[in-house]
């Protein structure tokens, strides 16, 4: 009888004692499992919510493929919102041609090894999957990829890293062979192709050079007298040869170059004279309306009007 009072009255005690034994167990020991690092870098990249444009341009590209390989591989993540900055109609005009410039684009984000942060250094350079370097630049205001800058780094998968930025890095574009092949393949100079065409110039604009190029637009040929363009080009050994040597310089001539009241000498013989002031760049009374279109034998500066001796 003893023994069972005993019991009876121990019982809550140990009750309790199985509970709170529980009850630690539950909040010590049965701790939620850890998250499971991602195993590659596009399980980060599809994993985001701020990374939508860009696990979709992936998809479109075919490259989902090669950011779930064995890696290693740094990837340069670009927002919804950096791809939402680029210019009205270019993301859809990238995923309509994923093989193309895309595909580019996405591979200069790319780089084949794993570059942690505590890895990168200011003004180190960094070839990407891409073929092109990225620079690194690391100052007061953060660290940058070009101009991108990241603001959130190291988020790692098993077979690489991600790191966040700001803004789409675009590799630059290869240098047009020649000044020709700059106006040949604008669709606002027609008419200065087909007078460069009739009159023989074309192997000389496509010489060793240096050569600069004051470019009219289509516009600016139209707003000649009626009748001009034609007069020109059925007489292209005549004064069309003398307007186009107007506007060719036989030197590279850079915006940065120019300064007010300047006085150029053209392959014409005569001079053209820069004036800078609150309303632009004019080269006699055309406007430069685009500067600076480099090629690898010089360079174009689209004008508004056309130059006449």
């Amino acid at each position: 009888m003893k023994r069972e009072i005993i019991f009876f009255k121990t019982l809550p005690i140990v009750l309790g004692l199985i509970a709170f034994t529980m009850v630690s167990c539950s909040d010590d020991d049965e701790i939620a499992p850890e998250e499971r690092e991602p195993a590659n870098v596009m399980e980060v990249i599809s994993g985001s919510n701020d990374h939508n444009t860009l696990a979709a341009a992936v998809e479109a590209a075919g490259l989902t493929g090669t950011l779930r390989g064995p890696g290693p591989l740094t990837v340069f993540a670009p927002t919804d919102a950096a791809f939402a900055a680029l210019p009205a109609g270019t993301v859809d005009a990238l995923l309509e041609d994923p093989a193309g410039d895309l595909t580019d684009i996405l591979l200069y984000h790319v780089v084949g090894a794993k570059a942690m942060a505590a890895d990168l250094s200011d003004g180190q350079e960094i070839g990407t999957v891409f073929g092109e370097t990225v620079m690194v630049t690391i100052n007061n205001n953060g660290v940058f990829i070009n101009d991108a800058r990241v603001t959130v780094a190291d988020i790692e998968a098993e077979k690489g890293v991600v790191h966040v930025i700001d803004a789409v890095i675009i590799p630059e574009s290869p240098l047009p062979a020649t000044v020709v092949d700059i106006v040949a393949g604008s669709a606002d100079h027609t008419t200065l192709t087909a007078a460069v065409t009739a009159a023989g110039l074309v192997e000389t604009l496509q010489g060793e050079g240096p050569f600069t190029v004051f470019a009219p637009t289509d516009a600016a040929f139209e707003a000649l007298p009626a009748g001009t363009v034609d007069a020109l080009l059925d007489d292209p050994s005549g004064d069309l040869t003398d307007i186009l040597f107007y506007h060719v310089v036989g030197a590279k001539a850079m915006s940065a170059d120019l300064s007010d009241g300047q006085e150029i000498g053209t392959v014409f013989g005569e001079t053209v004279t820069v004036l800078i002031n609150n309303d632009g760049v004019f080269i006699n009374d055309a406007r430069v309306t685009v500067a600076d279109i480099e090629a690898e034998n010089g360079v174009v500066h689209v004008i508004d009007a056309v130059l006449l001796p």
